[in-house]
C-alpha cells in the first residue's frame, strides 16, 4: 500500500522546494550581476568624457573625463552596462561583456579608440647589422589584448623603445626586444607588471606580436615578433602560455604580405639567448653597463632607432602649423 503524505507535510515540502529554487535563482543572479572593476584606456589623441547610458530612458550620466594618449579611468560596473563617449562628433559605445573567470581577480580593460580596430605605430629600425635603416609599421589592435596594447602604446609614447636593442633574433622563430637603452627606465619597467589578458584564441601568424613572460601576470616591457618561415607547429604552440596573447602585428601589406621582404627578415641574427644559444644574455643587458656589453660582444646587433604613434605625430605637426 502506497504511503500517503498529510496535507501539512505536502505544504512544508512545497515551501522547501520554493525556497530552494529561490536560493538557486538568487545565487545565479548574484553571479551574473557581480560587479567588476573596469579600467578604460583612452588611446585617442584628445580628451573624452565617458557617460553611462541608462537602458530605461537612454539618459547619459557622466563618469568622468579621460585624458588622451593613454589616460585612464577606473570604475566599478556590471556586465551589460553600456557606456558612450563623443569622439569628435561621432558617438561611440562600449558594453561591459560577461565576466570571465580570468577577470575576476584583475578586472577588465577596455580601450577607447573612436571605433578604430587598430592604432598605427611606426618604428625606424636598423637592418643588416646596422648598415641600413628602414621603416616598420605596427598595427596595435584595440580589442585583442587591451592590457598589453595599452602598455605597449604607453612605452612608445615615453620613448622607451628608442634605441632599444633587438637582442634575441632567431630566424624561423622569433625576435625579442624590450630591454630599454636607458638603465634607470629598464630597471623600473623590469618589475612593472601588467595582468594577463583573457585569451581570445587568436591563431599566431608571421609578424604577430606578443609579450615575453615568465609566469601568470608577468608581462612588463619585453615583446616578441613571430619571424618569417616559422613552422606551423611552432605557430600553434605560441599562445599556450597565459601571457602569450597577441596584441599587434607588423603591417606586411606594403610588402605584398611577403614577410621575407620586410625589415624583420633583415635583422642580424646572433641566435638564441643562453642556455639555448650564444646570443646576448638578457641578464647582462639589464646591468648598468648592459649596452656597452652589447656593443662590445655583438657589434652587428640591430636596434630600433625610434618609435611613435602615427596619428599623434600628425596631430602635433598640424598644431605647429596653426
Amino acid at each position: 500500500k502506497m504511503r500517503q503524505f498529510s496535507p501539512r507535510i505536502k505544504q512544508t515540502s512545497f515551501l522547501l522546494s520554493l525556497l530552494l529554487l529561490w536560493n538557486i535563482a538568487v545565487g545565479v543572479a548574484a553571479e551574473d550581476d557581480s560587479s567588476v572593476s573596469v579600467e578604460f584606456f583612452n588611446e585617442l589623441p584628445f580628451q573624452v568624457e565617458l557617460f553611462w547610458e541608462n537602458p530605461t530612458d537612454g539618459s547619459k550620466h557622466s563618469q568622468g573625463a579621460i585624458a588622451g594618449r593613454g589616460g585612464t579611468l577606473i570604475i566599478n560596473s556590471y556586465p551589460g552596462h553600456r557606456f558612450v563617449y563623443d569622439a569628435l562628433g561621432s558617438w561611440q559605445s562600449v558594453e561591459i561583456s560577461p565576466l570571465l573567470e580570468a577577470e575576476r581577480e584583475v578586472g577588465k580593460a577596455i580601450i577607447l579608440a573612436g571605433g578604430q580596430e587598430s592604432i598605427q605605430v611606426r618604428c625606424e629600425t636598423s637592418v643588416k647589422g646596422g648598415t641600413e635603416y628602414e621603416e616598420m609599421d605596427i598595427l596595435v589592435h584595440t580589442d585583442w589584448s587591451p592590457w598589453g596594447a595599452s602598455r605597449f602604446l604607453e612605452l612608445v609614447r615615453e620613448g622607451y623603445y628608442n634605441g632599444c636593442a633587438l637582442n634575441r633574433v632567431v630566424p624561423k622563430f622569433l625576435t625579442q626586444f624590450g630591454i630599454g637603452a636607458n638603465y634607470e627606465a629598464r630597471t623600473v619597467r623590469r618589475v612593472d607588471q601588467i595582468p594577463d589578458d583573457p585569451p581570445l584564441n587568436i591563431q599566431f601568424q608571421v609578424g604577430y606580436m606578443s609579450y615575453a613572460g615568465s609566469g601568470p601576470h608577468s608581462r612588463t616591457s619585453e615583446v616578441f615578433i613571430v619571424m618569417p618561415e616559422t613552422h606551423a607547429h611552432q605557430l600553434e604552440y605560441f599562445g599556450t602560455n597565459s601571457w602569450e596573447t597577441p596584441f599587434a602585428q607588423v603591417d606586411l601589406h606594403r610588402y605584398g604580405w611577403d614577410a621575407t621582404l620586410s625589415p624583420i627578415a633583415k635583422w642580424h641574427a646572433y641566435g638564441d639567448m643562453p642556455p639555448w644559444g650564444n646570443g646576448p644574455d638578457p641578464q647582462k643587458i639589464y646591468e648598468r653597463d648592459g649596452y656597452e656589453y652589447l656593443k662590445r660582444e655583438f657589434p652587428q646587433l640591430d636596434y630600433l632607432r625610434s618609435c611613435y604613434v602615427v596619428e599623434e605625430k600628425l596631430v602635433d605637426e598640424f598644431k605647429k602649423e596653426l
